[in-house]
């Protein structure tokens, strides 16, 4: 699987728990660090947990592996790094507050939806 289909596959398992407002940074070019940003929100400490349980698992399914978490402590923002993809599940507030989509203005953005399975670019 390439790092594009693991942050598609990521975004879509985030939105199989009701993630809000997932969002695609393609960091390609970017950053040395990783490839692709998956950015999305849950609405609770629960919800955020059950967001990244969901795309944790399903990515184990796919056989990718994270290599490491950080946020399962208090749940107020959960990374799960896959190395070239890094999975961000935010609270609302704690989103606002980093911002990385502007702190990654030059980023290219593609909105995942459940309506539209294939990302729309900005």
């Amino acid at each position: 699987m390439t790092s594009h289909e693991l942050a598609h596959a990521a975004a879509q398992l985030a939105l199989s728990k009701k993630a809000r407002d997932v969002v695609i940074l393609n960091l390609a070019g970017l950053s040395d660090v990783t490839d692709y940003f998956v950015v999305c929100t849950g609405d609770s400490d629960t919800h955020v947990k059950a967001i990244a349980d969901a795309v944790d698992d399903g990515a184990r399914e796919q056989d990718s592996r994270v290599w490491r978490r950080e946020g399962y402590a208090n749940l107020q923002w959960v990374l799960l790094d896959f190395v070239d993809v890094v999975v961000h599940v935010f609270q609302q507030r704690v989103r606002e507050y980093y911002d990385l989509e502007r702190l990654w203005g030059d980023a290219k953005i593609e909105r995942v939806t459940d309506e539209d399975p294939k990302a729309s670019a900005r």
